[in-house]
């Protein structure tokens, strides 16, 4: 069958494309930005890329387009489709249909945590042996490829068990159907990591956004299990809606269900408990508390799935984390760029939190400085919705740099007002470049945060700070050691 995606170029419906390819079929794809390094990624894949939204591109007819939600009405393919009355759907559907209606489905939902959470428990599953087929948005360095069809394998009395990981995002599934994604997914194991209002281009408040997450609950059969925070009131008010599946609670001091005990402060090693019963001590170089919450649902998901709790534990001593989630990119001349994902002020905060206890526990205190640079990029941020949340998120830094873009509606500086001193605003990541080389030192950490490519800003930053004499030398310790360390994913 000849598949053509368009929005081909985004993480998840590249994700889509790959496995349909591993699925074995034929794969064309359009996307109005073809670049690296999902263009490389795709092309290794045998699928063919083109640029734009040319109608032409689906002549001759292929025998179904799946349409990416970033596409609207008068957009010329998006016309063409209609009007000519090809096969059409979208990527959850296609998803749905087409592989995961004969797996077992481990969906891993939640405001925050998904993409690390999501790329946890696949490394578990894998390091289990159970070769699982999953969808991640983003790039876990254990596996280096964002989607996998995974195999088969005998598991006990579950007979070739086909298991697939799913990030399952609440954001909607096409033009023409405004459910969350995630309601595609059937899952039998459900983890719901926690839930805040986002996504305020879609969702008018935070009941929207829970009543997409009780349709969610409502596909998980009864023999199936979902994982759920001890004290997150907006998730417990969805399980009120209804609940007809077996439920587990995690949290850091509740006893009931998964907890922690004798954790570090930054997060680096912790006891898990199975209500009171010991399982294990995870120790790795993730940091932060909302790593060991993502750590204990994953932990839970996997025995469900047949892993137990003491091989889980085992797996995560070895996990490397996430591209783009506090990923360390370099480190010069004492100097540590860091690459995260920031899309809302409570993972701000809590990527912050972690990083300033671990400083202190190395005996860095007053020594070492976090400096906090923030594109406020996401819909959400640039409606302005979090921005008086911002400022108390960005506290914990010594030194914050926010990026003011020229096409959204509201002014970042006020962020700085608030945050005093500390803060200053610029309107061109140039001047934020040259701002950051001069004032960094050895012992500072640089943490980028932002959603998207940030113009180019971390090899940019990298390459102000590098010293001339590094200038000529081709692979330098500093990318060495941004391309191996597991750093501190976040979220």
């Amino acid at each position: 069958m000849h598949i053509h995606i368009l929005g081909i170029c985004g993480t998840f419906m590249g994700g889509i494309a790959v496995l349909a390819r591993q699925l074995g079929h034929q794969v064309s794809g359009s996307d109005a930005h073809v670049y690296p390094p999902m263009s490389t990624q795709l092309r290794g894949q045998g699928i063919e890329l083109m640029e734009g939204y040319d109608p032409a591109h689906l002549d001759p007819a292929p025998d179904c387009v799946v349409i990416g939600n970033a596409l609207s009405r008068g957009n010329p393919a998006v016309e063409y489709v209609l009007n000519r009355g090809l096969p059409y759907t979208s990527g959850p559907a296609f998803l749905s249909e087409y592989l995961l209606r004969d797996r077992w489905v481990l969906a891993v939902s939640g405001t925050h945590g998904k993409t690390t959470t999501t790329s946890m428990l696949a490394w578990i599953l894998e390091y289990a042996g159970l070769s699982p087929g999953f969808l991640v948005g983003g790039v876990p360095q254990n596996f280096d490829i964002s989607a996998r069809l995974g195999g088969g394998v005998t598991h006990g009395s579950r007979h070739d068990a086909l298991f697939f990981v799913v990030e399952a995002d609440e954001y909607d599934s096409a033009f023409f159907d405004k459910r969350s994604k995630f309601v595609h997914y059937r899952p039998r194991t459900l983890i719901m990591n926690n839930l805040e209002f986002d996504h305020a281009d879609i969702f008018a408040d935070l009941a929207a956004i829970q009543r997409q997450f009780h349709h969610l609950v409502r596909t998980v059969p009864g023999n199936g299990l979902i994982i759920a925070p001890a004290h997150d009131v907006a998730m417990a008010e969805v399980l009120k809606q209804g609940c007809w599946s077996t439920v587990e609670h995690f949290d850091e001091t509740a006893n009931q269900g998964w907890n922690t005990r004798n954790a570090q402060a930054d997060g680096g090693a912790f006891d898990v408990y199975w209500r009171d019963d010991l399982m294990g001590r995870v120790t790795w170089p993730l940091l932060g508390r909302h790593n060991v919450l993502n750590a204990l649902a994953a932990i839970a998901a996997a025995r469900h799935a047949g892993v137990p709790p003491k091989h889980a534990i085992a797996a995560l001593a070895e996990f490397r984390g996430v591209k783009r989630r506090m990923e360390q990119r370099a480190q010069i001349d004492g100097i540590t760029v860091y690459d995260d994902f920031a899309h809302h002020p409570t993972a701000i905060t809590t990527t912050l939190q972690g990083l300033r206890q671990n400083i202190k526990g190395n005996g860095y205190a007053g020594s070492q400085r976090i400096i906090a640079v923030l594109e406020p990029r996401s819909s959400t941020m640039r409606m302005g919705v979090h921005q008086h949340t911002l400022a108390p998120s960005l506290a914990l830094a010594d030194h914050v740099v926010l990026y003011q873009p020229a096409d959204i509606g509201w002014d970042v500086a006020a962020v700085a007002t608030t945050l005093g001193p500390q803060a200053q605003v610029f309107d061109t990541v140039p001047a934020i470049v040259a701002h950051l080389a001069q004032i960094a030192q050895s012992g500072d950490h640089i943490i980028i945060m932002s959603n998207g490519g940030f113009d180019g800003i971390h090899q940019r930053l990298i390459e102000a700070l590098r010293p001339p004499w590094m200038a000529e030398v081709p692979e330098t310790q500093e990318q060495i050691s941004g391309q191996t360390s597991g750093g501190t994913p976040a979220r």
